[in-house]
């Protein structure tokens, strides 16, 4: 034992991982020692790498040592508790094993206050101050402490990646930009992360936007729940009330009717109550994803959130939106019931089955009829405008926008990412979700009226940028001679003669898509029943010169 009148430092007989006096502790090969549960507890998350590392040193070791107990130093540690040594107190300033430690600090290192996304180090408080002192230092980006640093590092040339290059979806630096990446389509980080964002953005708001509806749609359906409840109870009441009065001969017959009415009252509220356990989980799932998109937006680090928003999972299926049908619930099982009274001969005989009818006709989840006329179909009409940035270099737009026509010369359109080079078409400003119509005017020989999803390809493969040869779009070929739809190169006649305009009526929620021959009557072209998963957007395709198709002003 030390002799009386020498300090011992507590540090010394503390685990550098819980901050707390060893327990049973351990020493590895590095020499440093830890509570046997901490140190195992550390290599466990590491057990997938089958690679581990001492917390301190950072030593590596092929194969997880084999723990033994440093008796001695047990020892040691319990004699030390006897006379009087505590734990030492949890040291906030000192990094632990999950905490990002300061770069410069030598021994027992602090917590680090910031990183700096130039020099890709680290910093406590005491090693940042020359950052804020030093002229050209202050110039450097500083962020949040980030254990991930280095994977801002370019892998073959040690550079920093400030670079992305959008023909392969990755960061890079300068130096791969002038060689394996020569001539690719590159931007910097901060331009592509401001794009990104923007996209981001817009997502979360549609996200917003589908946890308000469907809020509204649970209360709707809650507001449901209580009307069934109540007109079962009172038609039972009721019934209850109408069939005693029948006695003996009647008395089956009351009973036969309130389990049919309690059975479809449960029916109901229970279809109900499905449909709304489903709308609150898909809100906790939208809230979720909103959190998660909202972390990547708060991201200083352009390369950290352009690799954490490519690996953002699509967006869930959204549940059909809610349309209740406007009924009298079991009123009628009522009436019936009063029939029986009044005719009971004729009742038992020939009209018992009424009133079970009038029971299982209860169902308050109908889906929204179709719109049939052109009348009910403009209530949902959308004013729809071309993206210039999608349109093919042989298409001049104009008229606001909203007219497309094929040239001999190509246009001076400036390069895009989004522009359409294979083939003669273009996709709207607009994304397309909900109820929606609109309508496209065609003249000359030929035009594709075509819905897609945003990320349909725009160059290569025919069958993966044509509208209709994939599964990302859905297109309806006009002519002179005729017209024929097709979806992922299926096609189908349509029967009814060509028409020069033709209306495209959208339910996205219910899968639905209609195209139509514009006329008072509104003849239906073709009809689609499908599961959308993304926004659509509006297109129009061609094959002639001077082709030309105009979305119309419907207002």
């Amino acid at each position: 034992m030390a002799q009386k009148g020498v300090q011992l430092d507590q540090e010394t007989f503390s685990c550098s991982i819980c901050l707390d006096l060893l327990k049973d502790p351990v020493t590895i090969p590095c020499g440093h020692s830890y509570c046997m549960n901490c140190i195992k507890r550390h290599w466990a998350k590491e057990d997938k790498k089958k690679i581990y590392s001492c917390p301190q040193c950072r030593q590596i070791f092929r194969q997880r040592p084999v723990l033994v107990k440093n008796t001695m130093l047990a020892d040691l540690v319990e004699e030390l508790k006897k006379t009087g040594l505590q734990a030492a107190p949890a040291d906030h300033c000192y990094a632990g094993a999950e905490d990002v430690a300061c770069d410069v600090c030598t021994g027992r290192k602090l917590k680090a206050l910031k990183s700096c996304l130039v020099c890709l180090v680290s910093y406590c408080e005491k090693h940042l101050q020359p950052h804020y002192d030093v002229a050209p230092l202050k110039k450097h980006k500083l962020v949040e402490p980030s254990k991930k640093l280095q994977e801002n590092l370019c892998s073959h040339h040690d550079e920093v990646m400030k670079i992305f290059c959008r023909t392969d979806q990755h960061c890079i630096c300068y130096l791969c930009s002038v060689d394996e990446h020569k001539g690719h389509d590159t931007v910097s980080a901060a331009a592509e992360r401001t794009e990104r964002q923007k996209e981001l953005e817009g997502s979360r708001q549609n996200i917003q936007q589908r946890i308000q509806d469907r809020e509204k749609d649970v209360k709707l359906l809650q507001q449901e729940v209580e009307a069934i409840n109540r007109s079962a109870n009172k038609v039972v009441k009721d019934s209850k009330k109408i069939i005693t009065e029948l006695i003996r001969l009647m008395e089956k017959r009351r009973s036969n009717v309130e389990q049919k009415v309690r059975f479809q009252q449960k029916s109901e509220v229970s279809r109900v109550k499905v449909l709304q356990e489903k709308l609150e989980q898909e809100i906790t799932e939208l809230k979720r994803k909103d959190a998660e998109m909202k972390k990547i937006s708060d991201t200083e680090d352009h390369t950290q959130f352009l690799k954490n928003y490519s690996s953002l999972s699509p967006l869930s299926e959204s549940t059909s939106s809610i349309n209740l049908r406007p009924l009298s619930y079991f009123q009628d099982v009522t009436e019936a019931v009063s029939e029986v009274r009044d005719k009971l001969q004729d009742v038992l005989r020939d009209t018992w089955t009424n009133i079970s009818q009038a029971v299982t006709q209860v169902d308050v989840l109908l889906p929204q009829p179709e719109p049939k006329t052109r009348a009910e179909l403009l209530k949902y009409s959308r004013e729809i405008t071309l993206d210039p940035n999608t349109a093919h270099r042989l298409l001049l737009l104009s008229e606001g926008n909203r007219r497309a026509t094929v040239m001999e010369e190509e246009q001076s359109y400036s390069r895009h990412r989004d522009r359409f080079s294979d083939w003669v078409q273009v996709l709207s400003k607009e994304s397309l979700t909900g109820r929606c119509y609109w309508e496209v005017e065609w003249r000359k020989n030929t035009a594709t009226v075509a819905v897609a999803y945003k990320y349909i390809s725009r160059r290569g493969d025919p069958d993966k940028c044509a509208f209709g040869l994939n599964d990302k779009s859905w297109a309806l070929d006009c002519n002179i001679k005729g017209s024929s739809f097709v979806c992922n190169k299926v096609w189908t006649t349509v029967s009814v003669p060509p028409t020069p305009r033709v209306g495209v009526y959208l339910d996205h929620s219910a899968g639905l898509l209609s195209f139509y021959r514009v006329s008072d009557t509104m003849t239906l072209l073709h009809r689609v029943q499908t599961t959308f998963t993304q926004p659509l957007y509006a297109g129009v395709g061609f094959l002639v010169y001077g082709d030309t198709a105009e979305f119309c002003k419907l207002s």
